[in-house]
């Protein structure tokens, strides 16, 4: 008997067994891991569904008689990824203000700077042989990006990186809380610097936000500082390197061919977004909890269960997808929900779009012959973490390898 959380993805795909729930069993009633049960949407329309319905409420899930899965990220309470309407509502309407699709547009050019310079620190490493793309790349990428849109002094981004992936590692509680206690204690220290000296990044804008009379509180900057370096740190970091490995180890012509046609690239990115599994336990990780009985797809979730949603099996859904387990870089309408859907789609999306796409253009634009250093079976993965995350890519830039 199957059980929640379901073992067997990798970044190439969910567990075999959702292909079997999508085909019966839209939405799946599992037995959990740690006891009791758990219902798992798993199809494109039942995910949307769940993440659309305010009957399954997040913030039922910090109630002390709400079910707990043990080994699982649970975001702290108050944070914007853990409300309902109205608090929610509220503070999305604020958090709007200041980080609209024009402001992050206009880091572009910064964040094409920064692919830049990086690669041209990578380039020169390279030249002595293979570089670790994960470590001296993606993740560096993607902790500057977020640093800079929260203003975090240049000084301290290791610092800031370290605590990030320890408030990461769900197998060790007291690492990951107290990493999470230091975070905590880092962004009010932040948050109060830009209250009282506001410079022209997003945190400092977010303090500044009114509508009428309503501002945001300390603590909901606070909480708003972690979900941004999470989402826009952590998961952008992994999915880039497990993307790059995907082109490398597995289609080398469509890196070659990216780098000879740009204007490609960002349907390649969104294919790629579809297609690669980030969460290690093919769900948000995030529960949801029925606040009523609620019938969905022909069975009913009885009030106070537990529901998870399966963003990575919504995306593999041939009622939606063609050929769903190919990677199809020509790809049109990809409806996919990688960044998922309804009120608490992710903030940092347009970021992530804008750095994946301008870091492949010009990885593949500068390093055609690019290759893994190793064969793809000896790359070691991290165990035990939220995301799919390797401990390095090891990659030839100038094209001996795998």
């Amino acid at each position: 008997m199957v059980s929640f959380p379901v073992p067997g993805s990798s970044y190439r795909g969910p567990a075999p067994e959702f292909a079997r729930f999508r085909a019966s069993r839209p939405v799946v009633r599992l037995p959990a891991a740690g006891g009791g049960h758990c219902w798992v949407a798993t199809t494109h329309e039942s995910v949307r569904a769940v993440l659309d319905d305010v009957r399954f409420s997040r913030a039922a899930s910090y109630e002390p008689t709400a079910p707990t899965f043990p080994g699982l990220f649970q975001a702290p309470p108050g944070m914007i990824i853990s409300l309902d309407p109205p608090a929610h509502t509220r503070l999305r309407d604020l958090v709007s203000q200041a980080f609209s699709a024009d402001l992050i547009e206009a880091m572009r050019p910064r964040i094409r700077q920064l692919v830049s310079d990086l690669l041209d620190r990578v380039g020169e490493e390279a030249l002595e042989g293979p570089v670790d793309l994960l470590g001296k790349f993606t993740f560096p990428l993607a902790i500057i990006a977020i640093s800079d849109l929260l203003g975090v002094p240049a000084a301290e981004r290791d610092t800031f990186a370290r605590l990030i992936r320890e408030f990461a590692a769900v197998d060790a509680p007291e690492i990951a809380a107290a990493a999470g206690e230091k975070l905590g204690e880092y962004m009010a220290a932040l948050v109060f610097g830009k209250m009282n000296e506001p410079g022209d990044d997003v945190l400092s804008a977010l303090t500044q936000v009114r509508i009428g009379d309503d501002r945001l509180e300390v603590g909901e900057l606070i909480g708003l500082g972690y979900t941004l370096l999470g989402a826009g740190g952590d998961s952008t970091a992994c999915h880039l390197a497990s993307s790059v490995l995907t082109l490398l180890g597995h289609h080398r012509d469509v890196w070659v061919r990216l780098g000879e046609h740009p204007e490609e690239v960002p349907a390649a990115v969104e294919e790629l977004l579809r297609w690669i599994t980030l969460s290690t336990n093919d769900t948000t990780g995030l529960p949801r909890i029925a606040v009523e009985d609620v019938t969905l797809f022909g069975v009913t979730i009885p009030q106070g269960d537990a529901v998870f949603v399966s963003t990575g099996s919504a995306n593999r859904d041939s009622e939606v997808f063609g050929e769903p387990d190919t990677l199809d870089f020509g790809r049109a309408d990809n409806e996919h929900i990688a960044f998922g859907y309804g009120i608490h789609r992710c903030l940092g999306a347009p970021l992530a779009r804008i750095e994946l796409t301008e870091a492949f253009e010009e990885l593949t634009r500068r390093f055609p012959a690019a290759r893994l250093a190793v064969a793809e079976e000896e790359l070691e993965w991290q165990k035990a973490d939220m995301n799919h995350r390797l401990v390095a890519l090891p990659v030839d830039l100038h094209g001996k390898g795998f």
